[in-house]
């Protein structure tokens, strides 16, 4: 696993150690970006689940301004904070071990709003609906944020979650990636 480009180029991240999280692949993130475009100016990035944090780290090395990376396992929230001492992007980003409901409420009392978010959570937790629900009910999205939901390939979201609807799905093996961009 690497940084595919900006800033932090080519700069090698850390794995989780064990089994319990599984890391996007380079090809997915390469496909991912290209979705959603490839560079940003500025931005809140939201990495909820965030695993190594490779996908935050992404959008900081391609832009972002600030990124809050979210996993309830300390070894995630480890490697996160490993991975982003290697790529020299700890100041841009916060690092919280919390559970996912928990943290939103916590952004949220914080009144932190995001151009993009990240979901991952583990393929056997069927939370994405509720998620986006609760992050659109507290006011934690732009009104023209991105939702990048990377997914097992099986699971059909729905097409229309709030006020967010499904822009583009694509499969790579076991994984799919359902982009969400607000209506209208």
């Amino acid at each position: 696993m690497r940084v595919i480009s900006g800033s932090a180029k080519g700069r090698s991240l850390k794995a989780v150690p064990g089994i319990s999280t599984r890391p996007t692949t380079d090809k997915v993130k390469e496909a991912i970006f290209s979705m959603i475009g490839p560079y940003f100016d500025g931005g809140h990035v939201l990495d909820l689940f965030a695993g190594t944090g490779g996908l935050g780290i992404e959008a900081l090395s391609r832009g972002m301004q600030r990124a809050v990376f979210i996993d309830i396992e300390k070894k995630s929230i480890d490697t996160v904070q490993m991975n982003l001492r290697a790529t020299g992007l700890s100041e841009q980003a916060e690092v919280y071990r919390n559970d996912a409901a928990r943290a939103l409420k916590a952004l949220a009392k914080r009144e932190q709003r995001f151009e993009l978010v990240f979901l991952d959570p583990p393929y056997k937790m069927k939370v994405i609906a509720e998620l986006i629900g609760s992050m659109e009910e507290q006011n934690l999205l732009d009104p023209h944020a991105v939702i990048v939901v990377e997914h097992d390939a099986q699971d059909v979201l729905d097409e229309v979650i709030g006020s967010f609807e499904q822009q583009r799905r694509a499969e790579y093996g076991d994984t799919a990636v359902t982009i969400y961009k607000q209506r209208g």
